[in-house]
């Protein structure tokens, strides 16, 4: 047993009285601890989920076959459990606070379900639909929605210069009435339009990833659109003169300085 501790007189010295702003600092430790694991709990969920949406988009092509659709639908089930795992921590003032370690992930999310619905339907999925895919406690705001979509111009991309690449033609919808549809340069060109009538400026908020992201996605988006443009032309007008089985050179013409499309 630890003795009593004197002062050099002899006098027995009182033991020192705790702080009473103890118990406060310790509530803020144990808030800071909660918010740190809890922000690494979603950073890694929304890894995860990017990582499986783009394994989704990469099986994607048209028509979609029996066995890559079970793979993919398997895919979309682990996305939905990770979604679920961290909803209760994006409740409350929580779905703003951790907006921007979620947003990643739920981007690529809408950028895989919107690649498969176009495949599917020829047709854009609206944002109630997408919201749909995701399990309830986790609000997919508009924002990533939108950026969602500008990453689905670069899928559209590749997958129409590869059908040009090996099937010599641009791939095209059927119409309501057994003819030739739309085809994928006619939306992205519809996509394109619309993306660049978007007005931010308006926004209330500083610190929107829709006001911060959109130049960017506006010039890698118009890259796509551009290269989609070329194949064409080089098919149409150049395409007697090509070799079978040749691709499209998608660094033809290229400005130097630009950002490359973005990619896997």
């Amino acid at each position: 047993m630890a003795g009593k501790k004197h002062d050099r007189d002899g006098e027995d010295v009182a033991s020192p009285k705790t702080s009473p702003f103890m118990p406060m600092f310790e509530t803020f430790r144990n808030e800071l601890d909660e918010h740190h694991d809890r922000r690494e709990r979603i950073v890694k969920a929304s890894r995860d989920i990017t990582a499986l949406s783009k394994k989704i988009v990469r099986q994607l092509r048209s028509p979609i076959p029996s066995h890559i659709a079970k793979e993919n639908q398997t895919r979309y089930d682990n996305i939905k459990d990770l979604f679920s795992s961290v909803a209760p921590d994006l409740q409350g003032l929580n779905a703003w606070r951790y907006q921007r370690q979620i947003s990643g992930g739920c981007q690529e999310f809408v950028e895989a379900i919107s690649f498969q619905h176009y495949l599917e339907s020829q047709r854009l999925i609206t944002h109630q639909e997408a919201q749909s895919c995701i399990p309830a406690g986790v609000e997919l705001t508009a924002d990533d929605y939108i950026l969602g979509l500008f990453d689905l111009t670069g899928e559209l991309m590749r997958f129409g210069i590869t059908a040009m690449a090996t099937d010599g033609s641009l791939p095209r919808g059927q119409g309501s009435d057994g003819d030739a549809g739309r085809d994928i340069l006619g939306d992205l060109r519809s996509l394109r339009t619309h993306f660049e009538s978007l007005d931010t400026s308006s926004s209330t908020t500083d610190w929107s990833w829709l006001k911060r992201d959109i130049e960017k996605k506006l010039e890698v988006m118009k890259q796509s659109v551009d290269k989609v443009e070329k194949a064409v032309y080089g098919m149409i007008i150049r395409g007697r003169e090509r070799p079978k089985g040749w691709v499209p050179d998608l660094n033809e013409g290229q400005e130097r300085g630009r950002e490359p499309v973005e990619s896997y």
